[in-house]
């Protein structure tokens, strides 16, 4: 199914805010909004701030009945104009069978998220509309101002984003075509089989990852060339890795700090994907909003990278 790109926001119009996954600290959260200055009105959905009940998993923000039903409300309320996730953290998946992809079809919004967030940008995806890969609320309160006013532009401008000023480290050569599939890793395997499944045929996948350890990573990457989904890749590119490294490893001498790294590039060679390292993109000091599906280019002979489609239309 081809997706489409949904309407741009506009400034002053609603974005509702929910965290369909995992619990979000106060304290990151009103950082985060004040970041948004006054380009939207932002709609918090009730759980979002709300004593979490006893008993609940410490990883849950809220019930699947209660996290459902507030995406789902954001989904359905025709002011909502763009939903942008509180934060993300496990749970996403437990309720993508339940959500209704017509909502999204009949109302097409640009749904913001990354990390375990990749689940709804790939259910969105499925469903037809295009997301935006990108940082979450709790999250903006730690990023830069460019940062920052790049994801409010890519939610009201219908622009592509051209050339990225990326620093990339090029292993391989070529120029190599596709759709943008930005994602996290662990998300990328775990949905493999699912109706989710991320679409990596013909794609530039953008990968990044959190607390994974080197072994769990070669798992994921193993587990997906397993599965055929790394031999239909255009290429890749890497973000952040962020503190994915063992503290007591079986061979008991210390990881390197390219030691995750070392490893995804072993992995990608293997499978003979053209790979470029350094996408400001991730759980680091910078998380760039890029629009999922977007065509694109990764020129390694020149080490550039062009992405052709806007995010919204």
């Amino acid at each position: 199914m081809s997706a489409v790109i949904p309407p741009r926001a506009r400034r002053g119009d609603v974005i509702g805010v929910c965290t369909p996954a995992g619990p979000v600290q106060l304290e990151s959260l009103r950082r985060g909004l004040a970041r948004l200055g006054d380009a939207f009105r932002v709609r918090v959905t009730p759980a979002v701030t709300a004593p979490r009940p006893p008993g609940l998993p410490g990883y849950l923000a809220a019930d699947d009945d209660t996290r459902l039903g507030e995406l789902t409300s954001l989904l359905a309320d025709p002011d909502v104009r763009a939903i942008v996730l509180a934060r993300g953290g496990y749970g996403l998946m437990r309720i993508l069978p339940r959500l209704d992809p017509e909502l999204l079809r009949r109302d097409p919004k640009p749904i913001v998220g990354f990390s375990d967030a990749t689940a709804l940008l790939a259910w969105a995806h499925a469903a037809g509309v295009r997301g935006i890969h990108g940082p979450m609320i709790a999250q903006l309160g730690d990023l830069s101002d460019a940062d920052v006013a790049h994801l409010i532009a890519t939610l009201t401008e219908p622009r592509a984003p051209g050339r990225r000023p990326w620093p990339l480290a090029r292993h391989g050569a070529g120029v190599h075509r596709g759709h943008l599939v930005p994602a996290n890793l662990t998300m990328v395997s775990l949905l493999v089989g699912t109706p989710w499944q991320l679409p990596l045929a013909g794609a530039i996948v953008l990968l990044e990852e959190i607390g994974e350890r080197p072994y769990e990573i070669d798992r994921y990457f193993t587990q997906l060339a397993l599965t055929g989904q790394l031999g239909g890749l255009a290429a890749a590119i890497i973000g952040d890795l962020t503190r994915c490294y063992d503290p007591s490893p079986a061979s008991g001498t210390p990881d390197t700090p390219d030691a995750a790294l070392a490893v995804v590039l072993e992995r990608l060679a293997a499978a003979r994907v053209p790979t470029a390292v350094g996408a400001p993109i991730g759980h680091g000091n910078r998380n760039e909003a890029v629009p999922f599906g977007a065509a694109c280019v990764l020129d390694l002979d020149a080490g550039g990278f062009e992405i052709l489609d806007a995010a919204v239309a």
